[in-house]
């Protein structure tokens, strides 16, 4: 149910990350084996912002694929991700939908999650993000998923002005980086003494440059204005 091959992932070390899954491709025993690894290794030229070197990988691994396979979903989400990365979410959103169906059909539930998450970036961040709780909430194996989903809805009612609830999203998110949306959400409730708290949080755990435009805002709100 988990996603097997995410702990050959480090976000922070792309060299490292292809290096190991280039080396697991030697331990494949089957095509959609080699294909689920083909398309983790299109996700790291996605990444770096290759985008057509993305897509010559997904081409490969959709050449091997059975589609009913937990390698048609894996390339129906990075397909989707190159495409989104790239600057088309029209392209991506319908892959990102087939993923999920696909996923959730088969009980891939870990990368059902991913398609949901990564579907309410490009269309309806609500009722997407909604139904990614609804799969980690019926499985708490898949805890980790719930500080991304909470801090993107949480995003997306802030961004439409529905603050108590973007606070009740950001306050269901452990992970450090909520600590900015709560600042901005509280700060944007007329709670001034607990933005201060929260922004100044957010400096202290977030890594940052000093002239990042997030950082003066989150300075800001920590000296009250």
């Amino acid at each position: 149910m988990e996603d097997r091959l995410r702990e050959l992932w480090d976000f922070a070390d792309l060299d490292g990350t292809e290096a190991r899954f280039r080396a697991f491709l030697g331990n494949v025993e089957t095509d959609d084996e080699r294909a689920e690894v083909l398309t983790q290794l299109a996700r790291v030229e996605g990444l770096r912002d290759d985008f057509a070197a993305g897509h010559a990988l997904v081409d490969e691994a959709e050449a091997l694929i059975a589609p009913d396979s937990t390698g048609r979903v894996r390339v129906l989400l990075e397909r989707g991700r190159l495409h989104r990365s790239g600057g088309d979410p029209e392209a991506a959103q319908p892959l990102f939908v087939a993923a999920f169906i696909l996923a959730k059909t088969r009980g891939d539930l870990s990368l059902a999650v991913d398609a949901a998450h990564m579907a309410s970036l490009v269309d309806d961040p609500e009722k997407w993000t909604k139904q990614g709780l609804e799969i980690v909430v019926a499985n708490p194996e898949l805890v980790r998923w719930l500080g991304p989903l909470h801090n993107n809805l949480g995003w997306y009612y802030f961004e439409n002005g529905r603050f108590d609830e973007a606070l009740d999203a950001f306050e269901k998110t452990p992970e450090a980086y909520a600590e900015s949306g709560k600042a901005k959400t509280l700060h944007a409730l007329g709670r001034a003494d607990e933005a201060s708290l929260a922004a100044r949080k957010a400096l202290e755990l977030l890594p940052h440059d000093s002239h990042d435009e997030w950082v003066k805002e989150m300075e800001a709100i920590a000296g009250g204005s």
